[in-house]
């Protein structure tokens, strides 16, 4: 796919709903995942997401008591070659606040873009199309690098 071709060699921020459409097997999006994966696991490029990303992919395991899904979720968040999770600390929660007052965002939006901000990413895979493009952070939004 051309677009994963782009991000050769780049840092690309992750957010949660494309990490739940992988693991959990999404009919739409589980190929075009499984090769944006595939691709990180080759080392073309690096991918950074936030602690808060377990938070938000945790609720429905833990709701229907699904102990493997968990453990999938643990498993590649902390154990996935070329992926980082990584922690909210002052500079990122301070980046945060900044996007929050700049663009009105969420605040668990704000936390995963300022977490790509701040490790470097040039390139943030979201499928939320309420998310701004910000100045040096190139917003990929699944539904449209599909076609849906």
């Amino acid at each position: 796919m051309e677009w994963i071709d782009r991000l050769e060699g780049q840092i690309v921020g992750l957010d949660t709903a494309p990490l739940i459409y992988f693991i959990e097997g999404h009919h739409i999006y589980v190929d075009t995942m499984r090769l944006f994966f595939r691709a990180m696991n080759r080392g073309d490029f690096t991918v950074v997401t936030s602690i808060l990303t377990l938070v938000e992919t945790l609720v429905y395991p833990l709701r229907q008591d699904n102990i493997t899904l968990t453990q999938q979720y643990r498993d590649i968040l902390f154990n996935g070659e070329g992926l980082t999770t990584v922690e909210v600390f002052e500079d990122i929660a301070e980046t945060a606040a900044r996007l929050r007052a700049d663009y009105n965002l969420r605040t668990p939006d704000a936390i995963q873009m300022a977490t790509a901000i701040r490790r470097g990413a040039s390139f943030f895979l979201t499928n939320d199309t309420r998310l701004p493009s910000l100045p040096g952070l190139e917003l990929l939004v699944l539904d449209e690098l599909i076609g849906a």
